[in-house]
């Protein structure tokens, strides 16, 4: 069976179970680094691109950001509440309440070992099980950023004793707040939180709730 024409004039995929993301890559005529930062760096690509419907091509530029990527931790209680953690971003000139987070910056480190290490050093929490929950990609249009997310469970307290990281600039202002994973849910449909990474391990972490976390695979191990 073909595909269908869409009223847009767009190629109808089909049922919803051809939806899905694939890897694809168009030719790249040159690229350039313009900055080179501690966080990013910035490429100018000259990618070959469709030109109209003759099947013709064209060298358009596209700047974006190479990032190394992140892991976010849900981490929930024995009382179904999600932490969240209010921040300052500069960029946006506001404190946003979000999930503990950091970037995978020691090379060779498995996201789910940074996301262990960001909940001890951000939240001096311990898990007992981690199930990874799906990763997600931050701002598509401008950066490579993959964001992976992980559920934190049967969480305990590390010894100050035992957490020698030492609170710096944003970090150092932290505050914290237990949120039922429902009202926290709310607080996502209501406008309240507007981080997109704390609103989809949010809403991810709910739809999974829904049959225990079941479908979602253990890391517990890794």
């Amino acid at each position: 069976m073909g595909t269908d024409t869409h009223p847009t004039g767009q190629q109808d995929p089909g049922t919803s179970a051809q939806v899905a993301d694939v890897p694809a890559s168009w030719p790249v005529e040159s690229s350039q680094e313009r900055y080179s930062g501690p966080v990013f760096t910035l490429t100018t690509d000259r990618v070959e691109m469709p030109d109209g419907p003759d099947g013709g091509t064209v060298a358009a530029a596209r700047d974006y950001l190479r990032h190394p990527g992140a892991a976010t931790v849900v981490a929930l209680d024995e009382q179904g509440r999600v932490l969240l953690q209010r921040q300052y971003r500069h960029a946006v000139r506001h404190k946003l309440w979000e999930l503990p987070a950091g970037m995978l910056d020691v090379e060779g480190e498995p996201p789910v070992a940074t996301a262990r290490r960001e909940l001890v050093e951000e939240a001096g929490l311990r898990a007992r099980t981690w199930n990874e929950l799906p990763s997600m990609l931050a701002s598509p249009g401008v950066s490579d950023e993959v964001v992976h997310l992980f559920l934190a469970r049967g969480l305990s307290v590390v010894p100050e004793e035992e957490n020698g990281f030492v609170r710096r600039h944003e970090e150092a202002d932290l505050v914290a707040a237990w949120v039922p994973l429902e009202e926290a849910v709310g607080l996502v449909m209501g406008g309240q939180v507007r981080n997109g990474i704390t609103m989809f391990g949010i809403l991810a972490a709910h739809t999974a709730a829904r049959n225990g976390f079941a479908d979602l695979p253990d890391v517990s191990e890794r």
